[in-house]
């Protein structure tokens, strides 16, 4: 019997389910396919208030998120880090006297200690300036923070795993039954095709933009709570620009874009707010889409973008909450609980929209909501301050981790050494202990991807395909071409019952 069962292997759920077995609950989660397979890995990846989000009053939801940011960034040095953002300035948008007092907000209102505050740039003399077209010549600079979307997933799935949860990826909810005191839960295997059943007292539908689907279909229970699918689409272009800055646009139509260094030498281009009425597990950018985000960066660089610039897209659903606004854009990206409990049947709990910036807030609060239904727990609140795996070391010591890793392991060329310790933290020296000499390296996949990185990511992360490891767990499907990914694939599908094998 498990306290709690929880459908969904994105960053909520997984998020929660952390908390939870860290409090000493009995924890299930269920995910259909990969862990992030969806929206959890669709994000702009930004650790961030969202400065927009000041126009439509979304005051709570902003400094709540504020307060997250370096919360997080504490607790995942390796994989979230500090990002200036250049708003350049232009007549006929935003004008200058709003922006400086929503940025006088942002530095203000989230309990901010490390993140430098805004400050205003002459596009004449700064090299931030150099990319853009010279119309443009004041602009101002604000912190927020950058994450590797998909690996915070995972690592709150480790560290879940790590305190005692069952976590199951490629598992598929069947059905769920009421009994008189929990859930008879029917899952299906997808590796061995074979169901079983599963029995816990309250069940959490973290399933994203399914979750009116398992709602309805799967626990044959109606949603008060509309949720409305809002897709995101990014296109990933060769870099635009040397520095390290990232640019946030004004768009004519009011929107916002963001232009993000990316995996060193691409640019992230990002995002669309288009309603979508399709299926979520099939869901990519569309030529318009394309078109969209070549015109608005073309309006600002120098160098035009171009769709035949773009080298990848990825593009993601996200389940917002209907608050009857009429744009996609102007829908709370805050998160709604809805609980559905009767004295006599067991509690169901959906989760509607969120941000990943607020994930670890709302898994407290998703426990809080339950907390008159379930056991007594070991401890209260305990995530802030609390390590994700790899991230036990300061916020200001990820050079001096790249050092003493490289010093352990010289074989590695040095841009791979600081890739490695971005991905894995205090964990990238054990995956690569025992590599003294090149043929401890094993295979080599290409792209600076090894066998020992691949052990480790399939004994330790649920990795099982090369796109769980090229897309999800890396982005190093941006390197490899497409007979270097075949050849990863087939060697996975030689070598992964002998590698899943427990030790001895």
């Amino acid at each position: 019997m498990f306290d709690i069962a929880i459908i969904g292997g994105g960053v909520n759920g997984c998020g929660i389910a952390r908390d939870a077995a860290g409090r000493g609950l009995k924890v299930l989660l269920v995910e259909q396919n990969d862990l992030a397979n969806g929206t959890s890995a669709a994000s702009t990846k930004l650790i961030h208030g969202g400065l927009r989000y000041l126009e439509y009053y979304e005051f709570g939801l902003v400094r709540h998120a504020l307060k997250e940011r370096e919360v997080l960034w504490a607790m995942a040095p390796h994989i979230i880090w500090p990002l200036r953002f250049v708003l350049p300035h232009h007549k006929g948008l935003r004008p200058a006297f709003l922006i400086r007092l929503g940025l006088f907000l942002y530095d203000h209102m989230g309990g901010r200690k490390l993140l430098p505050t805004s400050r205003t740039i002459n596009l004449r003399t700064d090299p931030a300036g150099g990319p853009l077209k010279n119309d443009f010549v004041k602009a101002f600079e604000y912190s927020d923070c950058w994450v590797e979307d998909a690996r915070l997933v995972v690592l709150n799935a480790m560290d879940a795993a790590a305190r005692g949860a069952d976590i199951r990826v490629r598992t598929k909810l069947v059905s769920a039954q009421r009994q008189e005191d929990h859930w008879r839960l029917e899952l299906l295997d997808k590796k061995t095709n074979q169901t079983h059943s599963i029995d816990a007292g309250i069940m959490i539908n973290a399933a994203g933009p399914w979750v009116s689907d398992v709602a309805q279909k799967k626990l044959r229970r109606n949603s008060r709570s509309n949720v409305r699918l809002v897709k995101g689409s990014h296109i990933v272009v060769p870099r635009l620009f040397d520095h390290e800055r990232a640019y946030i646009f004004q768009n004519t139509d009011n929107r916002i874009m963001f232009a993000i260094p990316y995996e060193r030498d691409f640019t992230l281009i990002g995002t669309t707010d288009v309603d979508f009425n399709d299926d979520p597990a099939d869901v990519k950018i569309s030529p318009i889409e394309i078109d969209y985000l070549c015109a608005a960066a073309s309006a600002y660089f120098k160098k035009p973008v171009s769709p035949d610039d773009v080298s990848w897209t990825y593009s993601g659903v996200r389940p917002l909450f209907d608050d009857g606004e009429e744009s996609a854009q102007e829908l709370t990206r805050d998160f709604v609980l809805e609980l559905d409990e009767a004295q006599d049947r067991p509690a169901l709990l959906n989760i509607f929209g969120g941000k990943i910036t607020t994930y670890r807030h709302l898994a407290e609060e998703a426990l809080a909501k339950l907390e008159h239904l379930l056991p007594r727990q070991k401890s209260g609140e305990w995530t802030r301050g609390a390590p994700l795996p790899g991230g036990d070391f300061p916020v200001t010591g990820f050079s001096a981790l790249v050092h003493e890793f490289r010093q352990s392991c010289p074989l590695l060329e040095p841009d791979n050494a600081a890739r490695l310790v971005r991905a894995y933290g205090t964990l990238a020296a054990p995956i690569f202990a025992g590599v003294f000499q090149t043929s401890d390296l094993g295979v080599d996949f290409g792209g600076g991807l090894f066998q020992p990185e691949v052990e480790y990511l399939v004994k330790n992360e649920w990795a099982r395909s090369a796109d769980d490891i090229l897309w999800r767990r890396s982005k190093l499907g941006l390197r490899l071409s497409k007979p270097q990914a075949a050849a990863l694939q087939n060697w996975l599908q030689d070598h992964l019952a002998e590698m899943l094998q427990p030790t001895s």
